[in-house]
């Protein structure tokens, strides 16, 4: 080595680094929103209630890790459902073990079926976001702040995509995708002018000569609409703001 040149490289002198992955999963059940959370088999947050989520391995990608720790986790596949990177997270003291940083996503699923705890989860429930938000239920890490944010990054995407479907089956009447956009943004939407607008939109497909089946009470089976794939929204589904409405004690626990 030269006089005055700099030492060699060496990885060993600079401090360790971690990379997690963390899966925010909505689904609505019952009219709530709900959200799939595991119960933390090992330290650190022995006992507590967490997203599902896991180290990257060193020969797979953030995307791979996110779809492979949830599955481990909660037996929940993401295949067929909308998955998005929602951000990145590395305050320092942010996990006592290290300095890790975690890279989040979010998922909307229609009709997800119970989850199941495995691999470092030792339970996985869904769990009323309602009863998160009040302080029923605390969530180790940072994972609260990382749960608001993936609420936040849904509400605003109603506004501007056709995202409201992930959690409608294929084929939904409008009265359907109205309920959902309804429990997401808390708030009542006027039937009438719902509907108009969908018709209006082409991220929403009708789907010619398709009802929903025969109603008990008597009244005309229901048109039947899907989205349309690839189409951005033609206007905005902008929420009535003024009435919306906080979580409280008459949601579901």
């Amino acid at each position: 080595m030269r006089p005055g040149s700099p030492p060699p490289y060496n990885p060993n002198d600079f401090a360790r680094v971690a990379v997690t992955v963390d899966v925010v999963v909505f689904t609505i059940r019952n009219d709530a929103l709900h959200v799939v959370l595991v119960e933390r088999g090992q330290e650190p947050f022995l006992g507590a209630w967490a997203l599902p989520g896991g180290f990257v391995l060193p020969d797979e990608d953030l995307d791979t890790a996110a779809a492979r720790e949830l599955e481990e986790e909660t037996n929940v596949s993401v295949g067929g459902s909308y998955l998005e990177q929602l951000g990145s997270y590395g305050a320092p003291g942010r996990d006592p073990r290290m300095r890790v940083i975690t890279v989040a996503y979010w998922a909307a699923c229609a009709e997800l079926e119970q989850p199941q705890g495995g691999g470092d989860a030792a339970n996985s429930d869904l769990v009323p976001l309602a009863k998160i938000q009040r302080g029923s239920i605390r969530l180790a890490f940072d994972h609260e702040r990382i749960l608001q944010d993936a609420v936040e990054r849904l509400r605003s995407k109603l506004e501007y995509t056709a995202v409201a479907t992930k959690f409608c089956p294929p084929r939904f009447t409008i009265s359907q995708l109205r309920r959902v956009y309804e429990t997401i943004w808390g708030t009542h939407l006027d039937p009438g002018n719902f509907q108009r607008k969908i018709r209006q939109n082409l991220a929403f497909k009708h789907i010619p000569m398709a009802r929903s089946p025969r109603r008990l009470r008597g009244g005309r089976p229901a048109s039947l609409w899907s989205a349309s794939d690839e189409v951005p929204m033609a206007s905005a589904m902008s929420p009535p703001i003024a009435r919306r409405r906080v979580p409280g004690d008459n949601d579901p626990e």
